[in-house]
């Protein structure tokens, strides 16, 4: 029986677009996305504890223990298998809070893959992904761990295949509440729905492949705008999620290397390599 598991990779991924067509009784948004992994990761140690506890080793800034949601996963996966083991648990944080890349479901969805494994709680894929939704929406696509087409709140998933290609990112320096974007009365919600055949045959330049997220929160935090504007000098360029981070695609690392030179330097900017899988995967059927 494993007793740690270390550096296990909890991977950002980018909204290649993402349409709102419509809102649920409760609340909830429907969208229509595809979600892109990407090679640009937080990562988390995990040991097992006798005691039962469940602790975080290392202060994160901007995220209490007790609201952090690796601790809320690994507590709602101890409670769900009835587990007497604890951990202690220390994040590596690399990914930008509040930019539209999932860091925090990305972080929930390593910690009940690598907790079931070290637990012996034996939970099939599926009823991970169900757990993880309980979390946030997007906690079920970093557990069914291939790119996907989109849809409900983010629970229906089906693999679709993406270009092997490069990304260049752009952190305009600002922290976007999620609730902030989807509250605002300017949101449409009434995109035309697409199919998942449209998106696989459909140059993803052209104007149907938008964010719907992206005119609010320029809105509200113009250094988003600014970034797109000076992106979009090298290619098709949106933000991901509801902000702050926008991206553009390069056919290669080079093209990527070379927007970088010119970038402002008061910009965090940075490349990253298209995944087809969660690197968790390879890990755990190792």
């Amino acid at each position: 029986m494993k007793t740690h598991l270390l550096n296990c990779p909890a991977p950002a991924k980018l909204n290649l677009f993402l349409h709102i067509v419509g809102r649920r009784e409760d609340g909830y948004h429907l969208l229509q996305s595809v979600f892109q992994l990407i090679d640009r990761c937080d990562y988390l140690d995990f040991s097992i504890t006798k005691n039962g506890q469940i602790s975080r080793s290392n202060a994160v800034i901007g995220i209490a223990e007790q609201e952090d949601l690796v601790i809320r996963a690994a507590t709602l996966l101890q409670k769900h298998c009835q587990v007497s083991l604890g951990a202690e648990i220390t994040l590596h944080k690399h990914l930008p809070m509040g930019a539209g890349l999932g860091g925090g479901s990305s972080d929930a969805a390593t910690t009940l893959l690598a907790l079931n494994q070290l637990w012996q709680c034996h939970l099939s894929r599926q009823e991970l992904m169900y757990l993880g939704l309980q979390l946030g929406a997007d906690v079920p696509f970093f557990i069914f761990g291939q790119n996907a087409f989109v849809e409900g709140i983010g629970e229906e998933l089906q693999t679709i295949e993406t270009p092997e290609q490069w990304f260049v990112v752009i952190e305009p320096g600002v922290h976007v509440p999620t609730p902030a974007i989807f509250s605002s009365k300017e949101l449409t919600r009434n995109t035309k729905r697409v199919r998942i055949t449209d998106f696989s045959s459909t140059d993803l330049t052209k104007s149907v492949w938008k964010n719907d997220l992206q005119a609010v929160a320029c809105a509200l935090y113009p250094q988003i705008q600014t970034a797109i504007d000076w992106l979009a000098a090298f290619g098709d360029t949106k933000m991901t999620g509801s902000g702050a981070c926008v991206f553009c695609a390069c056919s290669d690392e080079a093209s990527a290397d070379n927007i970088i030179k010119q970038a402002p330097q008061n910009w965090g900017i940075w490349k990253t390599k298209a995944l087809q899988q969660h690197p968790m995967y390879s890990w755990l059927q190792a």
